[in-house]
């Protein structure tokens, strides 16, 4: 089993990542999920977790909220793309339960604290409490098994040309991650931006009972699917790359994040050409597709099985 602490904004995208590491739990050990705001407000992606815990039957698993807004620069989020409430046209029943007492970054810390070594970070929204649990214990660095983000890119962006969304959202937290001292594994859009939701895609998707009334309008809110390709679930490739690393081919390089440009703040600014630097990132170049939609559905058609 591989411990997982989920670090998340939801969006569309992280109820269908959080979808994919429920329906691994013979794999997976979800031993937390914080929130943070990002897409919509903290309000909203709190409240979006619980709801998803229950639905996708999660079990007791802590759900923290952190930080409300970016460290130093002012809010910007992605209504227009995830609805004013973060998951479009998809409504959950209302969660039974609450949030767990507390803030994330105090969860963070005292989690991996207690299991050095064994779990892995995985955060999927503006990394503001990952650099505020840094900031705080240092260690955490150490603690962690590994880090891996939803975020960045070597090539363009798409909140602007510059930069992706997650890191635009609170830059200089971005870049105190980067700076921490630990290899960043990065799964920015050069690779989830190929690994879209096509026609037949959704067709698989539709059979899927209860789950399918999360997975089909989540994916058409999105964007338009067709046969050849629709919106790309940036999160799961997170997760999917926790659960089998071989889907990506991953390259060394120094990864620093822009937080002065005018028309670049955001950016990761990606060098592959190492020299005798350190690298402090693992940079996704690429994705087998079909592997990895064959591994998240087939993690879905087990979920469906339990949901009913």
């Amino acid at each position: 089993m591989k411990k997982v602490l989920i670090d998340c904004d939801p969006g569309i995208d992280d109820a269908l990542a959080l979808a994919l590491a429920a329906g691994c739990a013979d794999s997976l050990d979800i031993v937390g999920v914080t929130t943070v705001g990002g897409n919509v407000d903290l309000e909203f992606t709190t409240a979006n977790a619980l709801a998803l815990r229950e639905f996708l039957q999660m079990g007791d698993v802590p759900v923290t909220p952190g930080s409300a807004g970016a460290l130093l620069r002012r809010t910007v989020r992605a209504t227009a793309v995830h609805g004013d409430t973060g998951l479009g046209d998809v409504v959950l029943p209302a969660p039974l339960r609450g949030a767990s007492e507390g803030h994330a970054v105090d969860f963070i810390v005292e989690t991996l604290k207690a299991a050095p070594g064994e779990i892995t970070l995985v955060a999927v929204g503006p990394l503001s409490n990952i650099a505020l649990a840094v900031r705080r214990e240092p260690r955490i660095v150490q603690w962690a098994r590994d880090l891996v983000i939803m975020g960045g890119s070597y090539t363009r962006g798409n909140h602007n040309p510059a930069a992706e969304f997650n890191m635009l959202a609170d830059p200089e937290a971005a870049a105190i991650v980067f700076e921490a001292g630990w290899t960043v594994t990065m799964l920015g859009l050069d690779v989830t931006l190929r690994a879209t939701v096509t026609s037949d895609v959704l067709e698989r998707m539709r059979p899927l009972g209860r789950l399918a009334d999360l997975l089909v309008p989540a994916a058409q809110f999105y964007g338009v699917v067709t046969a050849e390709g629709g919106p790309a679930i940036h999160d799961a490739c997170a997760v999917a790359y926790v659960l089998d690393p071989g889907l990506f081919t991953c390259v060394p390089a120094v990864v620093n994040v822009e937080t002065m440009g005018e028309f670049t703040r955001g950016m990761t600014v990606t060098d592959f050409r190492l020299r005798d630097r350190r690298a402090n990132a693992l940079v996704a170049t690429a994705v087998d597709v079909p592997a990895f939609w064959n591994l998240v559905i087939g993690a879905y058609e087990k979920l469906a099985a339990r949901l009913g």
